[in-house]
This record gives C-alpha cells, sequence and structure tokens, in this order.
C-alpha cells in the first residue's frame, strides 16, 4: 500500500505546468503564469525557495498538457526554453531560449532556435543539457504536412546552436499530433529522444538515438503490444539515459508502463503523465492517479501524493522533490528517502 511516511509540509505557488532542476547545485522550480516565466531558487535542497526576477515573455506563450517552459543547465548557465508566437493559440510558435551566466541573476537577450519561423507552433518541446555544455532542443515540428520530431545542439552552454535536423518521420505521413517528445544526454554525450508514434493508427512510443545529434538511428518502439487509437492521448512519458541503462516511462491506454534496457515492458499501475529521475543510482518515477499523484522509489515502496496533474520530478542524494499542477497552483513537496 502507498506510505505518505517522511513527506514534508508543502510549498505552494500560482502558475501552471512545473519544472524541476538541479543546476550547478541548486535546485531550480520553473512555472508560467499569464505569458510570464516564474523561476523559484532553492539552495537548501527545497526546504525553502527565493523568487528570482519573472521573465516575461514576448508574445504568447501556452501553458497546458505539458505545454509550457523547460529548464536545465550546464556547469555554467542557467537555461530556460519556451515555444512563444505572436499569435499563439496554435496559429504561430517558435522554441525560443533565454541563457543566464550568473544563474539567474540576470538574463541574455532571447533566441529563436528553429530554423523555420512558426514550425514549432504545436506548443510542444523537451530540453536537455550536460555539465560540459551538450544542450539539445526538440520539438514537434509543422514545417511540412504532417507532423515531424526535429532537434537542434549546441556544444557551447547553448551560446551557438548547428542548424537543426529531422530527427524522425513517420511512414504514415506523421507522428502523434499533440504528445511532448522527450529528451536525455548520457554520460557519454549520446542523446535520446523518445516521441510518440502514429503508424498505421497505432499510437505507440519509439526512441531514436545520436552520438552527435546530427544523425539519428532508426527508431525502435517500446513495449510489447500496440495502442490502436484514432486520437492523440496527450502524453509523451519521459526517458532517462543517465546512466548506460535506458529508462522509459509512458502511458499505454489507462496504464503508465516502465521499460528499461533489460525489461521490455513492466505496469506500475493506472495514471498518466509518468516522469523519472536519478540521482547516484536512486531511481524515482512519478504519475498522476486517478487517486492521486503516485511516487515510486528505487527499492520499490510507493507514496501516495496529493490529487494534481502533470508532476515533475527530481532525484537528489537524500530526499526526491516532485511538484505538480493542481487548480492554478503549483504544489512542492520533499519525500525523505
Amino acid at each position: 500500500m502507498p506510505t505518505i511516511a517522511s513527506v514534508l509540509a508543502a510549498v505552494v505557488f500560482s502558475g501552471f505546468q512545473p519544472q524541476l532542476a538541479a543546476v550547478a547545485g541548486n535546485v531550480y522550480l520553473l512555472f508560467g503564469q499569464d505569458n510570464v516565466i516564474h523561476v523559484a531558487r532553492s539552495l537548501d535542497e527545497g526546504d525553502s525557495f527565493e523568487q528570482l526576477a519573472p521573465l516575461p515573455v514576448s508574445g504568447q506563450m501556452p501553458l497546458g498538457m505539458r505545454r509550457g517552459p523547460r529548464i536545465a543547465g550546464t556547469s555554467s548557465t542557467l537555461l530556460i526554453s519556451a515555444v512563444v508566437g505572436a499569435r499563439g493559440g496554435g496559429a504561430d510558435g517558435d522554441v525560443v531560449l533565454y541563457r543566464s551566466r550568473d544563474f539567474g541573476a540576470t538574463w541574455e537577450s532571447p533566441m529563436v532556435i528553429n530554423d523555420v519561423p512558426g514550425s514549432a507552433r504545436e506548443g510542444l518541446h523537451a530540453m536537455a543539457a550536460s555539465p560540459s555544455g551538450l544542450v539539445v532542443l526538440a520539438w514537434l515540428d509543422l514545417r511540412a504536412k504532417g507532423t515531424r520530431i526535429y532537434a537542434a545542439v549546441s556544444h557551447d552552454h547553448g551560446a551557438s546552436w548547428a542548424p537543426d535536423v529531422l530527427v524522425y518521420a513517420s511512414p504514415s505521413g506523421s507522428v502523434c499530433e499533440c504528445c511532448h517528445p522527450s529528451v536525455s544526454i548520457g554520460p557519454n554525450g549520446h542523446i535520446a529522444v523518445m516521441f510518440r508514434n502514429n503508424v498505421n493508427g497505432n499510437r505507440d512510443m519509439y526512441v531514436t538515438r545520436s552520438t552527435d545529434g546530427v544523425v539519428f538511428s532508426a527508431a525502435t518502439r517500446l513495449g510489447t503490444n500496440s495502442w490502436a487509437l484514432d486520437a492523440c492521448p496527450m502524453d509523451g512519458g519521459a526517458i532517462d539515459i543517465s546512466t548506460d541503462d535506458i529508462t522509459a516511462v509512458w502511458r499505454r491506454e489507462t496504464t503508465v508502463y516502465l521499460t528499461t534496457s533489460n525489461t521490455p515492458e513492466q505496469a506500475l499501475g493506472p495514471g498518466r503523465d509518468p516522469v523519472v529521475s536519478r540521482s547516484q543510482g536512486q531511481q524515482d518515477i512519478a504519475w498522476s492517479s486517478p487517486a492521486g499523484i503516485r511516487l515510486l522509489r528505487q527499492d520499490g515502496s510507493r507514496v501516495a501524493l496529493g490529487l494534481g496533474r502533470f508532476p515533475t520530478l527530481l532525484a537528489l542524494r537524500d530526499k526526491t522533490m516532485i511538484a505538480w499542477e493542481q487548480q492554478g497552483q503549483v504544489i512542492v513537496q520533499t519525500v525523505a528517502r
């Protein structure tokens, strides 16, 4: 049975679509509200937060169903990405990157990453970064008929970017139109991109890998069964390759599944919106279930948290931080190991 032991008091902000990241030894919480990106920093691994200066968005920023800003960082730079358009609402949108070389005190002028204006207007994207300065952005792209996966890489902490590249185009003409992609960078600098495909009406999860961010491998399907669905479930899951073992969490129908390099498929329980995070050999998985947010620890124990959607997760050495959205509020809780 799930336990609520060792769960510390919640910290609450007004906002939507939270994201957590550990950058240069500190914890950052990101969320959006009214076309403003808000950032809070914790210097004590989540015991307290200070809000940094907000980032006003020059245009319209989608905030819903995993549409929203992302945060990551290298050894020297804090990075925030968002899809922003002048009109919004799917009419336009570009992947925009904000850089801070003083970890949130000041921000450089934003830069547009996608080479074709308006091609990221679906509003769904992902970002990952490594301490060495490798940064990867991936997004659903609409520069041609159908939805494709595109990506771009930077090797200098986000200061400059290679031309964006086609990661995957479905033989059926379009990947799943409204499920966000996921990106992870391994310790050797290899890149993995996970996305929900649409092949002959099956909405299954696929993974492709790259050693350089330019050439991607043939995509492979996850799971042992397929999900025949004439609609988009709007649920892209999450992937982690921070070790040699690939961990992917994703949804098929009403069930959340775990896939690793050695296990083809393991059902975790009913729910959606799964996320995964790993730190020093400790792996945590969270998702939103009909009964509330669920946290699964490396040792198999489960923690029951409050009601909500769109959890974000950060595994630390001695604790786990988890944030989620509930009725216009961002709830942040810390769970001791």
